[in-house]
């Protein structure tokens, strides 16, 4: 089953995007029976006017949100167990009110987003879902007092206002998304990292065994926009290592420089590494350092490096 890898996919690609805007908590944990919702996002008020950029997400940010995504479409059963989970959440709100003897305002109860890529009439009948005039199609508002909003995303339009949702689509759906996404500008604040993440999900189904087709033909989509990227992130490697190299005027100074580039590459590629593998990559020899500047685009974790660096010692 990949389900779990679309799920953790989801997460951590909802977290990079919300994170500069407030608090964002995946997994968080209810009262009643162990459930735990996917993604509780807090907004920082100081930060509300930038939300804009990440369009119809941003909007869903704009106050308390509870954001519950899902790979297949939602049964009734699950979007049910993600309204449990909101009413919990209200009720735990109303029992603190009550103990500090304040009211609760409806600002202060979350509002809920079911995402799902397809969902049938009949099911949106069952929940007395209605469309607002303000709101794009593909939102259905269930009555206002249960806070909620089912969101079709194969339904939204194919515009820059959709598309950070529409890359939790599937298929055709979420492929365009991937092309629009590559074909942001160099300086977006969220291309970047949002195509490593996406690079991440299709090192992370590649080494399953049991792929759904869907599954199969993204890979496959990604594959020639992962090798060109691949080897501009070389390219841009060699050259930012050259010229640092040179600017120190020896050869020593362009081992520095290819060490501190490779060195932020996997800061930002693994996250933080430790002083003892700063000191085996310093070690390196230019030639090594090229290679490692390559290999480094495949690695999910720190343990990849550590593999990488006691192949190069035998």
């Amino acid at each position: 089953m990949t389900r779990f890898i679309h799920d953790k996919f989801a997460k951590d690609y909802l977290e990079e995007l919300l994170k500069d805007y407030g608090e964002v908590k995946a997994s968080e944990k209810v009262s009643g029976e162990i459930k735990e919702i996917d993604v509780l996002f807090t907004p920082n008020q100081q930060q509300k006017s930038n939300l804009q950029i990440l369009g119809l997400l941003g909007r869903f940010a704009e106050n308390l949100a509870i954001i519950e995504p899902f790979r297949n479409p939602a049964s009734a059963d699950e979007i049910c167990d993600c309204i449990l989970k909101l009413l919990e959440v209200k009720a735990s709100l109303r029992r603190e009110a009550k103990t500090n003897k304040t009211k609760l305002q409806d600002s202060e109860i979350p509002q809920l987003w079911v995402l799902t890529p397809t969902v049938s009439e009949t099911r949106l009948s069952s929940f007395g879902t209605m469309q607002k005039q303000d709101w794009l199609s593909g939102v259905h508002f269930l009555p206002d007092a249960l806070r909620t909003a089912i969101v079709a995303i194969h339904q939204l339009p194919q515009t820059p206002e959709t598309l950070w949702l529409r890359l939790l689509g599937r298929g055709n759906v979420q492929s365009q998304a991937i092309l629009e996404l590559q074909a942001l500008p160099l300086n977006h604040p969220y291309q970047k990292a949002t195509l490593e993440l996406v690079y991440n999900l299709r090192q992370n189904l590649k080494v399953n065994q049991e792929l759904e087709t869907d599954d199969r033909e993204l890979i496959m989509r990604l594959e020639p926009l992962y090798q060109r990227d691949r080897e501009q992130a070389k390219q841009e490697g060699r050259q930012e290592g050259i010229q640092e190299g040179r600017q120190e005027g020896r050869q020593e100074g362009r081992q520095e420089g290819e060490q501190r580039l490779i060195i932020r590459l996997l800061n930002r590629r693994i996250g933080e590494i430790n002083q003892t593998l700063i000191e085996r990559i310093q070690g390196l020899s230019i030639e090594q350092l090229e290679n490692l500047g390559e290999a480094l685009l495949d690695f999910s974790n720190v343990a990849d490096l550590e593999t990488w660096l006691n192949q190069q010692q035998r």
